[in-house]
């Protein structure tokens, strides 16, 4: 993943706040996503739902990666240990909030990851700790959430910080703390916006967005966005579901 991110491809998926079932990551995988994006923060879902979800990963093309609720040690190098091979931290809203994400991911030197081998994280497989640890570094991503003033101010900090892999928009968030929940074509959410993927680019970093329908995937695809989720899978089953009983009741 690292290395596509490197390349600047277009890096697909979706989010996941409901459907935690065994087969999620196979269906997901078969419509043709590379990652698949579950979320804690609002979705009430614990560490034991999140440790069976990524297990289901295993062995699949497609990265399991997971929103914590919070930007704190203690879920960030938990869902790591547990399989997860992404982690995207809500709130970044400093050059500091992003240092303090990157040294809960990484290893010592580069930060206080605590060591346990042999574990999910490492499929259980034997092999020396300086090899895992390479590992991890090459595989894991830290996806920084870029949601408030604070953050869009500090972009181009945050975007050349080593170890922050992909600047995230958090649109509705954005909005709110602007004080214009919402409004996606005011001219102030829409600087913002450039402001984050012109960070990105300048560091050589993708910018990743939500697209919750087509108009907005083609829009915000145009904007410069490669790292890009379709999607909710609530919303995508009710959309669905809501055409196939429309065309029932017109029969």
């Amino acid at each position: 993943m690292k290395e596509r991110l490197k390349r600047n491809e277009l890096l697909t998926g979706t989010m996941v706040f409901e459907f935690f079932s065994p087969g999620l990551a196979q269906i997901v995988r078969a419509a043709g996503a590379d990652f698949v994006l579950y979320d804690m923060e609002h979705s009430g879902a614990d560490i034991e739902t999140m440790k069976t979800q990524f297990a289901c990963c295993r062995g699949l093309p497609i990265a399991p990666w997971v929103r914590v609720p919070v930007n704190e040690y203690h879920f960030i190098a938990r869902v790591l240990d547990a399989g997860a091979h992404g982690v995207m931290v809500p709130m970044v809203d400093s050059v500091d909030d992003a240092k303090r994400a990157v040294r809960s991911m990484q290893y010592p030197p580069d930060g206080r990851r605590g060591s346990a081998f042999g574990m999910a994280h490492d499929d259980y497989l034997p092999g020396t700790p300086v090899d895992k640890i390479a590992s991890a570094r090459a595989r894991n991503i830290l996806i920084a959430l870029i949601e408030t003033p604070g953050g869009v101010a500090a972009a181009d900090e945050i975007a050349a910080l080593p170890g922050v892999d992909i600047l995230w928009l958090g649109h509705f968030d954005l909005t709110n703390f602007m004080g214009i929940p919402g409004q996606f074509d005011h001219p102030d959410y829409l600087a913002a916006v450039d402001r984050i993927v012109a960070a990105a680019r300048r560091h050589g970093k993708p910018a990743g967005f939500l697209a919750l329908d087509d108009d907005w995937a083609r829009r915000y695809h145009a904007k410069g966005f490669r790292v890009m989720a379709y999607g909710l899978d609530s919303q995508l089953l009710q959309s669905a579901l809501r055409r196939g009983i429309e065309l029932l009741r017109s029969l």
